[in-house]
């Protein structure tokens, strides 16, 4: 399996899927060797064997990996682009980069190559060569391995080298596309040629919503009789009551995710405005960091809320669950989202939830309030109904717990193990 990011230490839901993952399919008996570009060591190991890319020295060469290489010019440019870190974050990491700076461009025969697993201004050169390791990892382990699974477009050329190499069957993961990330005329050709070839060289293509599936094969061209849709679950095993204490009496509402376009930002503080105009105790929170956090501050002050509407930064870990416990709703207006883990992470802390229609989790959340992204008439009006009347937050916190309570990983690695088990 290969993968990019494994919690501790992750920069969004991509990261959280996979542990679930492993997890849940060795409840179902399969084992799993995970591979990630660069592992801190304190990565949990107790449902799967973790590789770390940097230590292992390229020993294959296989056509997909020469093939980018040959088509690809890597030139050093200092653009500094990184993102999914805080302002403070970002100068340690352009520091950083300036000491560790290397000028090759290739890796040698019996060379490590030292991944950062950040996403970084070199990300697509380090695509480019995880693709070269990767396929000498998996011919180290043919014996083993009976399926090769790659997570995202950032591993789809490690799959697709493993299979050239060792001939077992590919299976690629997709959690997000070039269509989430942006409108039609952002699309990064590069990104989408590689998931292309992806989705074409895999025998299996796992989608995690229909809305994904429908994606793939009308905007790829894929073949629909080889997309399957698996949902995304949430994690309960580590779940446990977080006291914390609030200094206010006003309802909390919070939006936790990247403050990028496609998450709808946005529409969130549009709806913010309005709910402040028609009643009194009630706060937003938006907790995250993106691109669009300036455009975001900047917007929260010509609305003139800025005494009421909170910004808290990125945050990881237990202060992502402190913040659910601090909430009395949650939002995810996103403007087009795979899945979303998010809302049910809320809803399992019994915090009821609004979601975008648009979104993947939509298709399974039957007890969390449903609105266009772009409606923010309607978003308005279900927040302001989840605040002012207890009887209904009631209701939609007590039945959305128990709704998510079935919905495990153990249930959706079922189903990615059937898929398995049909290419054997």
């Amino acid at each position: 399996m290969f993968g990019w990011e494994f919690p501790p230490h992750i920069a969004g839901g991509l990261g959280t899927a996979c542990k679930g993952i492993v997890e849940g399919l060795a409840h179902n008996g399969v084992e799993t060797i995970f591979v990630m570009p660069k592992a801190s060591g304190d990565e949990d190991q107790s449902c799967t064997t973790i590789i770390n890319a940097s230590d292992v020295e390229v020993r294959t060469t296989s056509t997909v990996a020469s093939d980018c290489f040959s088509k690809v010019q890597f030139l050093q440019v200092d653009s500094n682009i990184v993102p999914y870190v805080e302002p403070e974050e970002y100068f340690q990491a352009i520091e950083s980069m300036k000491r560790e700076r290397r000028y090759e461009t290739r890796i040698g025969f019996g060379q490590k190559f030292n991944f950062s697993g950040k996403y970084g201004a070199n990300l697509l050169e380090e695509v480019a060569r995880y693709a070269q390791v990767g396929g000498t990892i998996a011919v180290e382990h043919a014996n083993e391995i009976d399926i090769i699974h790659a997570h995202d477009w950032l591993t789809y050329l490690a799959g697709i080298a493993a299979k050239e190499l060792t001939g077992k069957p590919l299976v690629v993961h997709v959690h997000a596309t070039s269509f989430d990330r942006g409108t039609d005329d952002m699309v990064d050709s590069r990104v989408y040629e590689i998931e292309k070839r992806g989705m074409e060289a895999a025998d299996r293509v796992v989608t995690v919503s229909d809305l994904t599936r429908n994606i793939v094969i009308n905007r790829y061209g894929i073949n629909p009789d080889k997309v399957f849709t698996v949902h995304n679950a949430v994690d309960f095993s580590g779940k446990e009551d977080i006291q914390v204490e609030r200094g206010i009496k006003d309802k909390v509402v919070t939006f936790l995710g990247r403050i990028t376009y496609q998450k709808g930002p946005g529409y969130f503080i549009e709806a913010a405005a309005k709910v402040i105009k028609r009643t009194e105790h009630v706060r937003f929170v938006m907790a995250g960091s993106g691109d669009m956090m300036e455009k975001a501050v900047m917007q929260v002050a010509r609305f003139g809320i800025a005494d009421r509407f909170h910004f808290t930064g990125f945050l990881r870990g237990a202060d992502v669950q402190k913040m659910f416990a601090l909430s009395d709703v949650y939002i995810m207006p996103s403007v087009s989202e795979p899945f979303g883990i998010s809302p049910l992470e809320a809803m399992r802390t019994n915090v009821p939830s609004i979601i975008s229609k648009q979104s993947g989790a939509a298709e399974i959340l039957k007890y969390a309030l449903k609105v266009d992204f772009w409606d923010v008439d309607s978003l308005a009006d279900d927040i302001y109904a989840l605040v002012k009347y207890p009887a209904l937050s009631r209701f939609a916190a007590n039945q959305g717990y128990q709704e998510v309570n079935n919905i495990k990983w153990n249930s959706a690695t079922a189903k990615l193990k059937q898929v398995y088990q049909s290419l054997l």
